[in-house]
């Protein structure tokens, strides 16, 4: 009887199956939970500004305050960049298929761009508009107490919202080994980046505020309403400016960190049936995804079977280092002994 059973080189997975994980042990286990911290931090943000556009849109009709009103309309402007920050989430989450066999990572830098974009136009324009006016008609409506009152209500929310982005950039930056300022500027996760940037200029944006007023109330000038109405929109325009550059050099294709480059490197040229690695070239793929592609000097005293062999450990070994990295290619080509390519990826 002649078995009908195929080899288990006929078995081996071709296309976008062919390019998962070498064994159920090398998936990045982890990876839903950063994504789903994520989420979580993003959705607090939502829920923290909507409360303060509520507050202030009651603290504006209850006083008859023009400026609540308006800055009822800035918080609720913060609460459309969190939903598009939500969307850039479950939109880059979507698996690769044949159309795009990368995966659709990048579009989470798509939306985090358009979210930038927003908070330049809807937050940091309407801002500095409304200090502009304040001052050329030099008046304050509304009773101060309210707007005291709405004032704190909104710096306790927006600080719940930034202790939270705090502790996840801190669990993230002792992860990487690195200080909270370098992560921030390094990771490819555009969405805590954002809320993080967004709380901290809200906070700070609220003392500027409460300080306008209190001027306003003393001296009776408006002016200083104005004044601070202004600060706080080229506050926002600052953080639109750097959300906008950090997203937009993802979307062209960023290298991972220059630390990450190297240990990469190593632990390629490391395996013993490599001589060097001449060339390598990484690429963010998503919040969560990276891209490795590598000419390889392999020894000339080995066979294919053994070149195959080496290729599929060095994935295994860069892939338990390094969960998020996705994809691995792997050229051989001549090179030089000890002549790697280091010093790559992002300083």
């Amino acid at each position: 009887m002649v078995s009908t059973a195929e080899t288990p080189e006929e078995q081996l997975p071709v296309g976008l199956a062919a390019a998962l994980p070498l064994s159920p042990s090398d998936s990045p286990e982890g990876s839903e939970e950063p994504e789903n911290e994520s989420v979580g931090t993003v959705v607090i943000a939502g829920l923290a500004n909507l409360a303060i556009a509520v507050a202030k849109l009651l603290a504006g009709l209850v006083s008859g305050s023009a400026a609540m009103v308006s800055e009822s309309a800035h918080s609720l402007a913060d609460t459309i960049t969190e939903v598009f920050l939500f969307v850039a989430l479950r939109r880059g989450a979507r698996p690769a298929d044949e159309e795009h066999p990368f995966g659709y990572g990048k579009e989470s830098f798509v939306w985090a761009f358009i979210a930038a974009v927003f908070t330049f136009v809807a937050g940091a324009g309407f801002s500095i508009y409304h200090g502009v006016e304040t001052i050329v008609d030099g008046e304050h409506t509304g009773e101060y107490l309210w707007s005291y009152l709405v004032l704190a209500l909104s710096f306790v929310a927006e600080g719940t919202s930034f202790l939270r982005a705090r502790r996840q950039v801190a669990g993230e930056s002792r992860r990487w080994g690195v200080s909270p300022f370098r992560f921030l500027r390094l990771t490819s996760d555009t969405t805590v980046k954002a809320v993080y940037f967004e709380d901290s200029a809200a906070l700070i944006g609220l003392i500027v505020a409460a300080g306008g007023l209190a001027l306003t109330e003393v001296t009776g000038n408006g002016m200083w309403d104005g004044i601070a109405s202004i600060l706080i929109g080229l506050l926002l325009l600052l953080v639109a400016v750097t959300l906008a550059r950090a997203n937009a050099s993802l979307l062209v294709g960023r290298a991972v960190p220059r630390r990450m480059h190297n240990e990469i490197s190593a632990d390629l040229a490391s395996i013993p049936a490599v001589v060097s690695v001449p060339t390598l070239l990484t690429m963010q793929l998503g919040p969560d995804e990276i891209l490795v592609a590598a000419k390889v000097d392999f020894r000339n005293d080995v066979n294919g079977g053994a070149i195959e062999a080496a290729s599929d450990e060095a994935e295994r070994r860069l892939r338990a280092r390094y969960p998020q990295i996705r994809y691995v290619f792997l050229d051989p080509t001549r090179g030089s002994a000890g002549r790697n390519h280091v010093d790559g990826g992002v300083e």
